[in-house]
């Protein structure tokens, strides 16, 4: 039997969401171990001048607790 747990993160890309969502993994994973899932709760944008300057993410990580 596992049991998960569910973090809460934000992240953000001045690129696009998918590389906000990407670049969040990324960084969890350097302290969780055993992430299993990633749920993109929000999406939010940072607009200057008209134009999107930086995509932000709320981000739920599922990762496996260890025994």
């Amino acid at each position: 039997m596992s049991v998960a747990k569910v973090t809460e993160i934000i992240s953000s890309s001045p690129k696009s969401v998918e590389d906000a969502v990407r670049e969040g993994v990324a960084r969890a994973s350097k302290t969780i171990n055993g992430i299993t899932g990633v749920w993109v709760k929000d999406t939010k944008a940072t607009v200057d001048n008209g134009n999107i300057t930086e995509w932000r993410c709320t981000l739920k990580i599922t990762f496996v607790l260890n025994d």
